[in-house]
């Protein structure tokens, strides 16, 4: 009886370590592996699969509820929405003991290779680790190829290949009342893959910004009533397309209903420069600029009518040494018009660091075209 019983334990056992492994639990990949994603859910598939032969048949629902448009955009893009999770350390002295910092954050995937866009206060300022956590639970080390304090950018890189890419759209396209979804991982990870839907409530806003390095305001944004809380910073903004128009960043917490995002369109050239060449170094002219709106209230005794009003200049950067001066309104970079500071963005971080750059300005009222070389951005 006993042999019987030692046995039977061991099928039972040899059952529970196969279910084990048919859950998926323990998968992990050695660092000298690259990540394939559609070898990976394939083999998610097939055991799903072999789990469905052995479960007993479902009972027909009557009466089954149709699927919305806004669900169908969802299950289009939530495969490339991730989790990051990050680490830093940091201490206030060099006496006081090194402090270990956690944040959570979301991105989207926006390129097969691994490249992930995200916020910069989610993955910039050196963080030791970076885990990016896929929509099917498999986690992967990341690392910052770059980011932005000011805009509120970064690019996060795994090592992966065939990941789910989301589809870019045109943020220049949006309208006041357009239908606006936001996916992220609000108040922690156990939350990942949160989406709430809301409307485009306003465009080009600016927003001052406390950071470590001062007040930074943040132009162009825009404006949703789509809840974004925390942990859904760097999750994507999507219109009824499926298409990513903005990336999340912040919200206002002394009121409701009331987030912002970062337009999908000042992020395109750095990501265009990355799947192109594999780098990216942000290319300075040395201006601080405001858009003629935001330059009405500072500038009160000029019509501004077009352009980007320069409030100052760094006198070592490459705009001053060409001749641009305070009060300047720049209105072209290169064959581009310029309305704005998204467009001069997006204009000066298409060229790379070296390249000679024209630039148009209005200085009392008449125009005049400078040439400059672009300086990579001084460490701050």
């Amino acid at each position: 009886m006993k042999g019987i019983r030692i046995a039977a334990l061991m099928v039972v056992l040899s059952e529970i370590l196969f279910l084990t492994n048919a859950c998926g639990w323990g998968w992990s990949v050695s660092p000298e592996e690259k990540y394939d994603y559609e070898e990976r859910q394939r083999e998610l598939s097939q055991r799903e699969i072999t789990q469905q032969e052995l479960a007993p048949a479902p009972i027909q629902q009557k009466n089954a509820v149709d699927r919305t448009s806004i669900s169908q955009v969802v299950k289009k893009v939530i495969p490339s929405v991730v989790g990051i999770s990050t680490v830093h350390t940091a201490r206030t002295t060099v006496w006081d003991d090194t402090e270990v910092i956690e944040g959570v954050g979301a991105g989207v995937i926006v390129h097969p290779a691994g490249y992930i866009l995200t916020n910069d206060h989610v993955a910039g300022g050196n963080p030791t680790h970076i885990t990016v956590i896929l929509e099917n639970g498999d986690e992967l080390e990341g690392r910052t190829l770059w980011s932005d304090p000011t805009l509120d950018l970064a690019i996060v890189k795994v090592d992966a290949e065939n990941l789910p890419a989301a589809a870019l759209g045109d943020s220049d396209q949006l309208e006041v009342g357009d239908t606006a979804i936001a996916i992220g991982t609000p108040l922690g990870l156990q939350f990942q893959h949160t989406v709430t839907a809301g409307i485009i409530s306003a465009l080009n806003r600016t927003v001052q910004v406390p950071t470590e390095r001062g007040q930074n305001f943040m132009e162009d944004l825009i404006q949703t009533d789509a809840s974004i809380n925390p942990g859904n910073s760097g999750g994507p903004l999507v219109n009824m397309r499926g298409e990513v128009v903005g990336i999340n960043t912040i919200k206002v917490t002394s009121a409701e209903g009331i987030g912002f995002a970062i337009p999908i369109n000042v992020a395109k050239p750095v990501i265009e420069h990355f799947i192109r060449e594999g780098s990216f170094v942000t290319p300075y002219i040395g201006i601080v600029g405001f858009d003629r709106e935001m330059a009405r209230y500072f500038k009160q005794d000029q019509n501004i009518q077009e352009g980007v009003y320069v409030v100052d200049i760094d006198e070592r950067g490459p705009a001053y040494k060409a001749g641009v001066r305070v009060d300047d309104i720049i209105t072209r970079v290169g064959n581009r018009k310029v309305t704005k500071m998204l467009d001069l963005r997006s204009a000066i971080y298409s060229y790379k660091v070296g390249n000679r750059v024209s630039i148009e300005v209005i200085r009392g009222g008449r125009r005049r075209t400078v040439t400059m070389v672009l300086q990579p951005k001084p460490e701050l």
